[in-house]
């Protein structure tokens, strides 16, 4: 007896409890689904190739359960696009259940085709009927038509223009004896592993208004507000080799990579006249491992930028060396940095670390004047230069020092106050209103190619230390 008891004591609370809930489906037109979007925009995207995956969420709100009777796509290009609703793949769907306050996902990707002139907007129409209502979700993508080149050569010389991207798979070879120029608004997209290979010349011509983009292939968002534009490892890099002479990289931004760019000179070269690589108002950013490699070649760099590595940002391994105007920012996201802002190798007899005494190469020339460095981590690998070749002159420094031969006029332990905000995934390495870069530079240091930044900006008679000209119009 006790037993039953019990046994109808859990009956009588299992029915109070279903009891409890709501049961069957609202037959209200007055009750609809709610949509987290009103309208999924798939961004600009490549024609002829699947798209990242997009979504958006479907809530009922109500205290009953709703039945969406049909779920279907509609419009002129509805045949581009493809669902997933709740984890099941198809073009249309019925007697789709939503339980009270409970939701659904829909997934979207598309196929593009090919594009009637360079670029098309593509639009489709999601509709949903639920109780006798019919309300829709908007698709819209925007088709870029692209180059695709798998493992070119290029061995003769060749101009690349702005009119389409250009998709590299695997490789793309600059032979020796040839020339790429790179026009304005040249845009490269670099698939997963691929890389660019300089053994003639490359010639990036961008300018503030149209710079060169050399960046990894995908598109959107990895999650959330989370873009790929900001994640490192996508492809692999530029790499310039022995026989490269002559490079010349004008507003140029080049990132999402592994290895970033990397140059390799001969120790003896004579680059008093012409530099193995020439840079004026690039950007280097997010890369997995540095932005900048030199092994004993020669480098000039103007008003550029080197940010967000994982192993810190420029490494230089003997050579000769000028930067002038540039700004060094490591706020790297994914890694704990592992290694100083600038690193030197191969820099004097007596240097603690990076010696190549048997080589017999000259030891590192390096010229820093009119720069920040300033970022997460240590800002230079060696803090007593004393007997090298190496100064920083009229820069601002993260680390505590004093002025000497090598550190000269220089700001010690001062915020440059950069817009970035790391938290928010959001980089912007020019200078807020309050900053002590603003009017600090030497004007006696700013050499004549730097007399605008890559905005446009002119640096005039008082220059600010770093990249970037401070716009009091921001």
């Amino acid at each position: 007896m006790k037993l039953l008891l019990k046994f109808s004591i859990i009956i009588i609370a299992l029915i109070g409890v279903v009891a409890c809930i709501e049961d069957g489906f609202s037959d209200s037109p007055s009750d609809q689904p709610i949509f987290s979007v009103d309208t999924l925009n798939l961004g600009t995207v490549f024609t002829d190739e699947p798209t990242p995956t997009s979504r958006f969420v479907v809530h009922n709100r109500h205290p009953k359960s709703l039945l969406i009777s049909d779920i279907s796509l509609s419009g002129a290009n509805a045949d581009c696009f493809r669902l997933n609703v709740d984890g099941m793949s198809g073009k249309n769907f019925s007697a789709v259940e939503i339980r009270s306050n409970d939701s659904i996902f829909i997934l979207v990707e598309a196929t593009l085709p090919v594009a009637d002139g360079i670029s098309a907007d593509y639009e489709a129409s999601l509709d949903f009927i639920t109780n006798g209502v019919k309300r829709s979700v908007a698709i819209v993508a925007h088709g870029q038509n692209v180059e695709r080149l798998h493992s070119v050569i290029i061995d003769k010389d060749t101009h690349f223009s702005a009119e389409k991207p250009y998709q590299i798979y695997d490789s793309l070879v600059v032979a020796k004896g040839a020339t790429l120029t790179l026009d304005a608004g040249t845009t490269l997209c670099f698939h997963d592993k691929s890389m660019l290979i300089v053994r003639g010349k490359l010639i990036s011509n961008g300018t503030p208004e149209n710079p060169v983009n050399m960046s990894g292939d995908r598109t959107g968002n990895v999650v959330g507000d989370i873009s790929f534009d900001i994640m490192s490892r996508q492809w692999i890099g530029v790499f310039f080799t022995l026989t490269s002479k002559g490079n010349v990289l004008k507003n140029t931004i080049i990132r999402n990579t592994s290895q970033a760019l990397t140059i390799e000179g001969t120790p003896y070269e004579d680059y008093s006249k012409t530099p193995q690589l020439y840079m004026l108002n690039c950007r280097l950013r997010n890369s997995g491992d540095l932005v900048l490699e030199a092994y004993h070649s020669n480098i000039r760099a103007i008003g550029c930028e080197f940010a967000e590595a994982s192993t810190g940002l420029v490494y230089l391994q003997g050579g000769s060396h000028n930067f002038n105007h540039c700004t060094f920012a490591n706020y790297y996201l994914f890694t704990v940095i592992s290694g100083p802002a600038i690193q030197f190798a191969h820099i004097s007899d007596d240097a603690e670390t990076g010696l190549d005494d048997t080589s017999g190469y000259p030891y590192l020339e390096a010229s820093f004047s009119n720069c920040i460095i300033y970022g997460l981590g240590n800002d230079v690998s060696h803090g007593d230069l004393t007997g090298t070749n190496v100064f920083f002159n009229r820069c601002l420094l993260k680390g505590e020092g004093e002025n000497d031969d090598n550190f000269i006029d220089c700001l010690f332990d001062e915020d440059p106050l950069y817009y970035t905000v790391r938290d928010d995934y959001y980089f912007d390495y020019r200078l807020k209103p309050e900053s002590p870069a603003i009017g600090a530079a030497n004007p006696s240091l700013t050499l004549p190619d730097a007399a605008t930044d890559g905005y446009g900006l002119a640096r005039g008679e008082t220059p600010d230390l770093g990249a970037y000209v401070f716009n009091s119009q921001e």
